[in-house]
């Protein structure tokens, strides 16, 4: 059955209005003096005022056109979280110019393959980045032009923070229109080359009114800290467009998010909401120094990502008396459609369709099946993205009619809660029933061993495949072979017999992508030879 979920409160009324979202999201926190005062950005530098940003974002919005880039050319934004990354994302939109976040974590191959892919006419790049970023230029041979950000620049390239003093203060809007093309985002890359999606101006603050307003009710009161980073789909929105769609803080470092950078974030900036990823959050419960709930201010959490485990989220309420909202949205819809609501966090599901989003479950034929059998998900709604840049076949296979297929596989309880069983690619067939690795991933991270659990499906001595499990254990374990039989008893007592794993590999750590998602390709390949 579709679930649908109320059309979202229209932004505009024709898309071809006049609209420009770097407008809209500033000019909001101008309306009075107490607003524009009010602070909009910490980061390791110092604190920013939404005047102050305004004012940056309209001297980088300058800055690009005094530097010969035309509106609708890309510029790539290889920039840490902090200041500079809203005011050159946001200057570019305010100058019709498309600006493109790019995964700081990527190496110089990866970064050369973007430049090249997107025909990006500039790059801003922090300076932990720029040598980096350098040789991806020479990889490409990318001759454009290049501000860094934060230090002296070597090399023949610009300051950006001199571009911007230079700049005219004021700056004209670029007569933008809801339809025209905003921004784009690449794809991690976790199953090939990244691919660019392609979003228009009215994306980013349907996704805050629809789900930071309307779902999780973010307030002007709030503090926000995100530990997915900026260049991130999920990070973009709890990071700078939510916080700003209401006027609230948001808390910015360019750091990794190591538990114990993030207890320090938690207890010296007391942000009200915590944006994650599941294995955050099982690293947090972990660290020995984590803080205490009287240390802490928080009032929400959100997880996205992959599915957070049952025993994960019942942790973290129990410790912090806080629950976790659970979520997906991939990049492809820019943000969250489907959510748990705050005050009635279902355990174990992503909850139900966010407003002005339709979501259905389709078997192999693309027909929809019942509440309780196993198939894709697709979505329906209006931030989804345009195309996959330059990626005509994989666009076709993606974004089909009205729907979005996202790659993932769900069922709907009875209750009408949606379940992550994982990613189409990764499922498995066990004697012709599909399983699915997050759910034995689960009831292995139950047990007090387990730290994380990685599970994929590897053929036996008879050819058939069965699952395997590759293990992170918490200090103090040792991986032997009682260990083994225990985990594999302790399995069977909580799944169906033919779920449990018949192999376990204990690891030190488990190969992620920047974002946090286990990459079972990477386990796949290793054991097989082959990511399929």
């Amino acid at each position: 059955m579709t679930a649908v979920a109320p059309e979202l409160s229209p932004t505009l009324k024709t898309a071809r209005e006049t609209y420009n979202a770097a407008v809209d999201l500033i000019s909001r926190n101008l309306a009075t003096p107490e607003r524009a005062r009010k602070i909009a950005i910490v980061d390791r530098d110092g604190s920013y005022s939404y005047e102050e940003l305004a004012a940056r974002v309209d001297r980088a919005a300058n800055a690009f056109r005094a530097l010969g880039i035309a509106p609708e050319q890309r510029v790539a934004l290889a920039v840490l979280d902090g200041i500079d990354f809203t005011v050159s994302f946001l200057g570019a939109i305010k100058a019709g110019i498309v600006p493109i976040p790019l995964n700081t974590l990527f190496q110089a191959p990866d970064f050369a393959y973007i430049l090249s892919d997107s025909r990006a006419k500039a790059l801003v790049v922090s300076h932990e980045l720029a040598e980096t970023l350098a040789e991806a230029a020479r990889l490409a041979d990318w001759n454009g032009i290049v501000l860094v950000s934060g230090a002296e620049p070597a090399n023949g390239a610009s300051s950006f923070a001199r571009e911007l003093e230079r700049a005219d203060p004021i700056a004209h809007a670029a007569t933008t229109c809801a339809d025209d093309v905003c921004f784009w985002l690449y794809s991690s890359g976790s199953t090939g080359r990244p691919k660019g999606t392609v979003h228009v101006q009215t994306s980013l603050i349907q996704t805050a009114d629809a789900f930071a307003r309307d779902v999780l009710g973010f307030r002007e009161s709030d503090v926000v800290y995100s530990a997915a980073k900026l260049f991130f789909a999920y990070g973009l929105g709890n990071a700078m467009t939510f916080p700003m769609s209401v006027g609230a803080t948001s808390v910015l470092f360019p750091g990794r998010p190591t538990p114990q950078a993030v207890g320090k974030i938690l207890r010296d900036y007391a942000p009200t909401v915590f944006c994650g990823v599941p294995t955050l959050y099982n690293s947090l419960l972990a660290y020995p120094d984590f803080p205490r709930a009287d240390e802490l201010s928080l009032r929400l959490c959100t997880s996205a990502g992959e599915a957070l485990p049952e025993e994960v989220a019942r942790a973290w309420t129990q410790r912090t008396g806080v629950e976790v909202v659970d979520v997906i949205g991939p990049t492809e819809m820019l943000h969250i459609f489907v959510s748990n609501r705050p005050g009635h966090v279902r355990f174990g599901t992503t909850g139900t369709a966010v407003p002005g989003y339709r979501v259905k479950i389709v078997d192999e034929s693309g027909a929809e099946v019942p509440r309780g059998q196993l198939g894709e998900l697709l979505v329906s709604g209006s931030t989804s993205a345009v195309q996959y840049w330059n990626n005509r076949e994989k666009s076709r296979g993606t974004f089909v009619g009205v729907w979005t297929h996202t790659g993932d596989k769900f069922l709907q309880r009875e209750d009408g809660a949606y379940v992550h069983c994982g990613r189409v690619d990764d499922m498995l067939k066990v004697g012709g029933i599909w399983v699915s690795p997050m759910e034995v991933e689960g009831a292995l991270i139950a047990h007090p061993a387990v730290l994380e659990a990685a599970v994929i499906g590897v053929p036996d001595e008879g050819d058939l495949i069965k699952p395997k499990a590759f293990v992170v254990l918490r200090d103090g374990f040792t991986g032997d072979d009682a260990l083994r039989d225990e985990l594999k008893t302790f399995v069977k007592a909580r799944l169906a017999p033919y779920k449990y794993p018949r192999w376990f590999a204990f690891e030190t750590e488990l190969p992620k992508t920047a974002t946090g998602k286990i990459q079972r390709h990477v386990l796949r390949k290793r054991e097989t030879g082959s990511a399929c």
